[in-house]
């Protein structure tokens, strides 16, 4: 970079902390992030067009419940906006928007065009643009950069361009932003050392590859490994059902070897904004070069199949009591996707609940984080766990094993229990109780 360059000025606006960021997209990604750059010192922008969100943060809340950082989102240096113009005033501008399926699992990329053409309207010179959204080798390039390059302004050398894939694991109090590596790719070598300058300041290590479509590639690789290695320890539990033989008590034994073998668990289904999706992406991409992921497409069929295989377990279990499906009172506990979250997106608990509901039983369910979710366009809302509701039960099923639930309590009152997570592993009385997965 040459001094008096837009490179340069950028570089040092960063290098003092003196660059605005800002986040595109205020969801489980771009808040946290937002959030991130402002506890480094950084002044951000938040920008989101769901108004409900910016009024909540102007008031100095915030609605990520994991997401401990009340103070920061009060900070006079965080400016929530639903004007996406505001942009225009930033250093750096972060896409960090959904990318889902449609309904044929086709990329639906309308979010990432919406916010690069926002992007666009505020590009000048001297910025640098990132995307953060999952998505397919190639977007950034083939989608993004063309609406960018509409503006009239060079790539290189009046703004840049680079991707850098989100690693955030809601509720994960382990790993966060100064813990976690970050990936940076970027269109050329200035771009890829701004970007590589601007993580530095809110993670210990950035991992800077040669462009992004690697670093896109790299993000949708993170997530097919567990969804392959998901779906092959879900398979196992299938078989382990027809062998009787207890599956976490073998991946328990497995555990003990200290090489070559990583753990991993089988469950309800996959669910998130990640896992059950990111593998379509590269299998749609894979098609445009003539190229079936074989592996890929029947991981994501062994774990689609996943809530009905819970649902033939619950038929089992209520049948040890010589009772049906059909006019069973069915307790499902935890409707978020993992643990400890107020998530439900894709979440198999919704599909359980679904084929239970279809198959005629009368379903209810419970879960801390989640008031009330939509099932085929009807409201159901969090039931409460005591003693009467569990004795009153034909079944309970444990999909989401949150730590606030007393498994002990639970198995002593019910009368049947379906555990879909181990979570029963320690509880007294169990086995004669509870059918595992």
């Amino acid at each position: 970079m040459s001094k008096g360059d837009p490179g340069r000025s950028l570089e040092g606006k960063i290098k003092q902390k003196k660059a605005v960021i800002a986040v595109l997209g205020l969801g489980y990604v771009g808040l946290p992030t937002a959030l991130a750059f402002l506890k480094a010192g950084f002044e951000v922008i938040g920008v989101d067009k769901d108004k409900t969100k910016i009024q909540r943060l102007k008031t100095g809340r915030g609605y990520i419940p994991y997401l401990k950082d009340e103070k920061l989102i009060k900070d006079k240096r965080f400016k929530p906006t639903s004007d996406p113009k505001a942009a225009k005033r930033a250093d750096v501008m972060l896409i960090c928007v959904p990318t889902p399926l449609d309904k044929n699992k086709s990329p639906d990329l309308s979010y990432v065009v919406s916010a690069s053409r926002d992007a666009a309207g505020s590009l000048r010179k001297g910025q640098l643009v990132i995307l953060e959204s999952t998505t397919y080798p190639g977007t950034t390039e083939e989608i993004m950069l063309p609406l960018l390059i509409k503006t009239g302004l060079k790539l290189n050398s009046d703004f840049f361009v680079a991707y850098s894939p989100e690693r955030i694991d809601p509720g994960n109090k382990r790993f966060d932003f100064t813990n976690t590596p970050k990936v940076v790719g970027g269109l050329g070598s200035v771009a890829g050392k701004l970007a590589k300058l601007l993580y530095e300041k809110i993670t210990d290590r950035v991992f800077a590859v040669s462009s992004p479509k690697v670093a896109e590639l790299e993000k949708l690789l993170e997530n097919i490994f567990r969804s392959v290695n998901i779906a092959m320890v879900n398979e196992m539990a299938i078989l382990c059902r027809r062998l009787k033989i207890n599956i976490w008590e073998v991946i328990e034994a497995a555990s003990t070897k200290p090489y070559g073998f990583m753990t991993f668990y089988p469950g309800p289904g996959l669910g998130g904004h990640c896992i059950p999706l990111d593998p379509y992406y590269l299998s749609w991409k894979a098609r445009e070069h003539d190229f079936n992921t074989r592996f890929i497409e029947l991981a994501g069929e062994i774990n689609n199949n996943m809530p009905y295989h819970v649902v033939e377990v619950i038929i089992e279990a209520l049948s040890m009591d010589k009772k049906s499906i059909k006019g069973a009172d069915v307790l499902v506990l935890g409707v978020a996707y993992k643990k400890d979250i107020d998530d439900v997106r894709e979440s198999p608990a919704l599909k359980v609940i679904e084929i239970l509901k279809e198959r005629g039983a009368k379903v209810s369910y419970n879960d801390p984080y989640i008031p009330q979710i939509k099932i085929n366009g009807s409201v159901m809302r969090s039931a409460a766990v005591n003693a009467q509701s569990l004795k009153r039960s034909d079944c309970v099923v444990i999909i989401t094993d949150h730590s606030r639930y007393d498994y002990p309590f639970i198995v002593g009152k019910a009368s049947r229990v379906v555990d879909t997570r181990n979570a029963t592993k320690n509880v007294k009385g169990a086995l004669s109780k509870v059918v595992k997965l």
